[in-house]
């Protein structure tokens, strides 16, 4: 299965950059054996429109463009839902059984989604009700597709 995680904005150089990419190393060696590709993590501009509700159309349809045909869509919210890691692993787990063929995580910009990508989303997930930067919700969520894998494989990780 393929999993891919579209973002608005870049992480530049430096510890944020190298912890995503730690993460996604890690999470890749572990899914190798249970089938799921590498993650690919696909940066998207920052619309430059002046207009809010312009610029976060402009980013849901770059982001929209990323989703491959027959993916479920899980898009980051404050207002989603809270899952587990084990919970998390399980849905992964039904998908992957069921025959879905890619799930890609969507990360809107400051301004957010469209109310277009939240209805196409199988899942609105939280990492609680705090308000984070997206560059760290983006390690967080490389972090829990790492702890995800190790969970599906067994391995003491998730314990940790």
């Amino acid at each position: 299965m393929r999993l891919s995680i579209a973002a608005v904005g870049r992480l530049k150089q430096g510890p944020e950059r190298d912890l995503a990419e730690r993460y996604a190393k890690r999470a890749a060696d572990a899914g190798r054996q249970l089938r799921f590709a590498p993650i690919d993590v696909i940066e998207v501009r920052e619309s430059r429109s002046r207009d809010v509700g312009k610029r976060m159309i402009e980013e849901s349809i770059a982001l929209a463009n990323t989703v491959p045909d027959g993916a479920s869509i899980i898009v980051l919210d404050p207002r989603g839902e809270s899952l587990g890691s084990d919970a998390l692993a399980a849905r992964l787990r039904r998908w992957q059984d069921g025959g879905r063929p890619a799930v890609t995580f969507l990360i809107g910009g400051p301004d957010g989604l469209a109310a277009s990508l939240f209805e196409r989303a199988e899942l609105r997930l939280a990492f609680g009700i705090a308000t984070w930067p997206h560059q760290l919700v983006r390690i967080m969520l490389l972090e829990q597709l790492y702890r995800t894998m190790t969970i599906l494989a067994g391995h003491p990780y998730h314990r940790a």
